[in-house]
């Protein structure tokens, strides 16, 4: 009785939890890409006065830090900008790549961030890393096994449907401090070198900010996602302890 109460409870709470947080979470997630589009479009019309391209920025925090051996090649599209430990290669957009705007060079010298994380071996995204075969396995399967774990009825199937779903969870926490790691390295960097002015950092930590925002809100929104699963499986335990 005791232990179909507390599952009711637990479960009741979770759920109107989840209620509440929902509209905040979804609103924050919007005003995150919001952010992140508008202020790359707003810097990406700012030239900086060293006229320093988004491809010299990801070199320059690749020589200060000694990294050797990472390609820098363009990719279509417009914030695809990303760092590929397969090849060892940065891949500026076409807006960033050949640009020598502000926003050219805090998204480049972001990336080259992610590409010295990898060869100074930085802990999270080693443990990323490691997690990244369970993280697809459960972003392919786990709504497979919620929904046959709700059809049949079945609470080991939901329940292994939530442990699945719960890594992509734990890749999106993981990623917030390997994130805002790549993005305080490009800082420093480019801060170090002396080559932007007062203004110019600071559009680059309004770039990089927005952009960091959006990781924030992908996490909270799995959390709260990871919630409702939850709410839902405690509800269905005592419900099914009641019918004892």
């Amino acid at each position: 009785m005791y232990n179909t109460y507390y599952g009711n409870y637990a479960g009741f709470l979770a759920n109107n939890l989840y209620f509440v947080l929902l509209i905040p979470v979804m609103l924050l997630s919007l005003w995150a890409q919001f952010k992140v589009s508008g202020s790359f479009r707003r810097f990406s019309e700012v030239p900086n006065s060293r006229r320093m391209t988004g491809y010299q920025a990801a070199r320059l925090v690749l020589q200060a830090h000694g990294v050797q051996g990472v390609e820098i090649s363009s990719c279509a599209g417009t914030l695809t900008d990303h760092y590929d430990p397969r090849d060892n290669t940065i891949y500026l957009s076409e807006p960033v790549y050949n640009a020598a705007t502000v926003a050219a060079i805090g998204v480049a010298a972001h990336e080259a961030g992610h590409a010295v994380q990898y060869a100074e071996g930085y802990s999270p995204i080693k443990l990323r890393n490691a997690i990244i075969p369970m993280t697809r396995i459960g972003s392919q399967f786990s709504m497979i096994l919620l929904l046959i774990g709700i059809l049949l009825y079945s609470q080991q199937m939901f329940l292994l449907g939530i442990v699945l779903f719960s890594f992509t969870t734990l890749f999106q926490l993981i990623t917030l401090p390997v994130e805002f790691n790549a993005s305080a390295r490009a800082v420093e960097t480019l801060d170090g070198s002396g080559l932007l002015e007062e203004e110019e950092l600071f559009g680059v930590r309004k770039v990089l900010s927005a952009a960091a925002l959006t990781y924030v809100a992908a996490l909270l929104m799995s959390v709260l996602q990871l919630l409702r699963y939850v709410s839902i499986f405690m509800s269905r335990s005592g419900r099914r302890g009641g019918r004892r």
